[in-house]
């Protein structure tokens, strides 16, 4: 039963992120994956704010968290896409663009995250 709630979840991620992936691309080109990295960053923030909720404020039954956290977050983010892109933009010769974007995702991924466990622990 669990891995059909994750199954669900990944799916609603895997879409979630298509979508933004489609608008980014139309918004802003295809010549640096803004989609990705806005996944990432997005992703890496929910995921502070519902995991430092769990450890700090509430409980989730576990179908819930799996569905959520393992499912929904798992199919959303895409580290596996973001190593894609650093890859593509390297082997276009993009040095300078690859740099950029390993260093700008990471670093707003993981600040992100401390945003959002920073926000539930000010939550009364």
């Amino acid at each position: 039963m669990n891995v059909l709630i994750v199954f669900l979840g990944a799916g609603i991620g895997g879409a979630l992120r298509h979508g933004v992936n489609t608008a980014a691309m139309r918004l802003m080109g295809v010549n640096f994956p803004f989609g990705t990295m806005t996944v990432n960053i997005v992703g890496s923030l929910v995921m502070g704010l519902l995991g430092g909720w769990l450890a700090t404020k509430g409980e989730m039954a576990q179908p819930t968290r799996l569905f959520l956290l393992t499912g929904v977050l798992g199919g959303f983010t895409t580290f596996s896409s973001f190593s894609l892109d650093t890859a593509v933009l390297w082997e276009r010769g993009n040095i300078a663009g690859c740099a950029l974007y390993v260093l700008a995702s990471l670093v707003l991924s993981i600040g992100a995250l401390f945003v959002g466990l920073w926000t539930v622990r000010q939550l009364p």
